[in-house]
This record gives C-alpha cells, structure tokens and sequence, in this order.
C-alpha cells in the first residue's frame, strides 16, 4: 500500500506511519516529533493572556509524555478526543526539568492505520495463570450458595473471556487486557492475608464482593481495539451493571436449585458493588454502611492508588528528574528517587 491509500472509513493511509516508531521511553531533549500516539487526555487552558492551549496526555506502550499546542480554540481541536490516536509533529523540550512536547499540529489518525498493541501497557502477570489461583480463592468461601453463585460467574462461558481480557480502566487503573482479573485477585490475596487481623469482619463476604465489585466492567468497557466507554457503560456504569449481573445469577441458581438464596447475603453483596468507590462524589449512589463494604472500598482504593502511582513512575520518560510532571488527575507530582549524580 502506496502513501495516500485509502483505508477504511474513507482516511487516506500515509506510508510514513510504517517508519520505525519513536517510542516515548527514546525522546530526548532537541529531537524533532513526527509519530502517533494515543491520546489519553485532552485539556483546554488558559495562559496569563487568556490565550488557550491544548494539554495533550500523549501515550505509547512505554510511557507517557505531555505534549503543548499553544494559540487553539475549542473548534482547532475540537476533531480529537480522548481515546483517539493522534498524529503530533513538534520538537521535545525540557522544561523544569521533565521532558514534554511542544506541539505544531496534531491530527486524529484512523484506528484501522495503527497497531493497538504499541499503545497498550503491558500486564506483568499473565491472565491464564491468574485463573487457578481465582479459583483457589472462590473454592475458599462459604456457605455453598454464595460461593455456588461465584462459581456461576467463572463457569459461563460468554463472561469468561472477558473477565481474562477486559482492563480495569482506560488511562492508568489497569489499563491493559488482563487488568481487571489482575485487580481482582490481588485485591483477594490481601483480603485473605489481613482475615484473621478483624475477626469481626466476615471474609468471605469480602472476597466474593472483591470478586464482584468491577464485574460489570466486562460490560462497561470496550476493549477489542482501544479502550473505551461503551453505550452501556456511558449510561449504567459498572455499579449498576454489576448489581445486574449478580441479580441475574442469584436467579438463575434459584431456578436451578428450587429455593431462594438467602436474602441478607444478597442485599449485603448488592451494597458492597453500589458503595465501594466510597462517596457520591466518586460515584457511589451509597456510601459503605457494613464493615465488609468499608474494608472493600479501602482495599480498592489501595490498590488502584498503588497501581496508579507505580504506574506514573514507570511511564516517565524523564529519567533525570527526580519528580514526574504535575498530574492533573490526582493533584500532584509524584516523587520518583534521587537521580544519582543530582543534588
């Protein structure tokens, strides 16, 4: 295919994109930017003039970079979005220290012209080797109809799949296939170490709502090519598809079994999905009213947080600084270590 093929949706294919790419982890201060990236966040500023900028959060499978377009209106960039591959030319700059882009265009690029393997943070477990030790973990619960209803999710064969590929997030929460049962069941390995620490607390109650807490991101999610939001997901989320979910398969072991499944197990379960993002401000229609969904909300958070800032670490390309760029989704920089040889 020759430069200025078409591809699908009528975009014209440009040959140059097949050049060996410029991964973020190589850019160094002074060299020119030509390359396309995955557009992880899109924000619009305010200089001192008044003047906008565009704050691109631009990302490849071994790192992020900010990259600056100054002088745009909202209608300049309007034809890109978050989640978007973008084509960027522009030059690489240090500024305070960490390395960023200063733009001179950037262009949406067709999903059919890239690669989404290049984009995507690589898991550092394998999901199939994840599954034996999930299953250890389900066969632990008790009593059998709880766990019974567990096993109901790890047994369908439409859900399975999923729950092995889907990510825990589209930016930084797990975001790769396998994040999701990666977040999982290491949220249920803490659970399972800290037990006997609150005997108060019922664990098995935990475990099965850790299990269940993002379940509905299986449908929440689209993740065959970029990740995204879907229809569902955009209007439910995956609280309410979680409760969903679970709904669905308490019913069906109550028509396999003949008898109702026990009904405060239910209702505790429903509350731990619909309250572990603890407080209405992040989402939760309920905020943690049992001790189970309290110890559940802040095992999420803990690993998600963790995650996060490993993540921020990892992904910078700024190996001199001993600080990552401001991160204007949690408020702060994040502080790498001491570069030898930097005082």
């Amino acid at each position: 295919m020759g430069a200025g093929a078409r591809v699908a949706g009528g975009a014209t294919f440009d040959s140059r994109w097949l050049m060996p790419r410029q991964y973020v982890n190589t850019l160094t201060d002074g060299t020119p930017v030509d390359e396309i990236f995955l557009l992880v966040d899109k924000q619009l500023r305010a200089n001192r003039n008044a003047d906008l900028y565009l704050l691109a959060q631009l990302r490849d499978k071994t790192g992020q970079v900010s990259g600056l377009l100054w002088n745009v209106s909202e209608d300049s960039v309007g034809h890109i979005r978050q989640g978007d591959y973008v084509k960027v030319r522009g030059k690489v700059q240090v500024f305070q220290g960490n390395l960023q882009l200063i733009l001179r265009d950037i262009d949406h690029v067709p999903d059919a012209a890239v690669d989404p393997k290049e984009f995507e943070m690589e898991s550092t477990v394998n999901s199939d080797r994840l599954l034996p030790r999930l299953q250890e973990l389900i066969d632990s619960i008790s009593p059998p109809p709880l766990r019974e209803v567990l096993q109901s999710f790890i047994d369908d064969t439409e859900l399975r799949p999923l729950l092995l590929k889907a990510p825990a997030g589209i930016r930084l929460h797990h975001a790769y296939h396998g994040g999701l049962l990666e977040h999982i069941v290491s949220l249920m390995e803490v659970a399972s170490r800290i037990s006997d620490l609150y005997p108060r607390v019922d664990f098995n109650l935990v475990l099965a709502g850790v299990f269940l807490h993002d379940i509905g991101k299986v449908r929440e999610l689209g993740f065959e090519t970029t990740f995204l939001y879907t229809d569902e997901g955009q209007l439910l989320g995956h609280l309410s598809i979680g409760v969903e979910m679970l709904t669905e398969k308490i019913r069906a072991w109550e028509d396999r079994k003949g008898e109702s499944f026990p009904e405060e197990i239910a209702l505790r379960l429903k509350h731990m999905i619909l309250s572990h993002h603890g407080s209405h401000d992040f989402g939760s229609p309920k905020l943690p009213m049992t001790p189970e969904a309290v110890v559940l909300h802040y095992l999420d958070t803990l690993d998600a947080k963790v995650h996060e800032f490993v993540a921020l670490i990892d992904s910078d390309p700024n190996s001199q600084s001993s600080w990552t760029p401001f991160q204007s989704s949690i408020q702060r920089k994040v502080f790498k270590g001491v570069v030898p040889g930097r005082t």
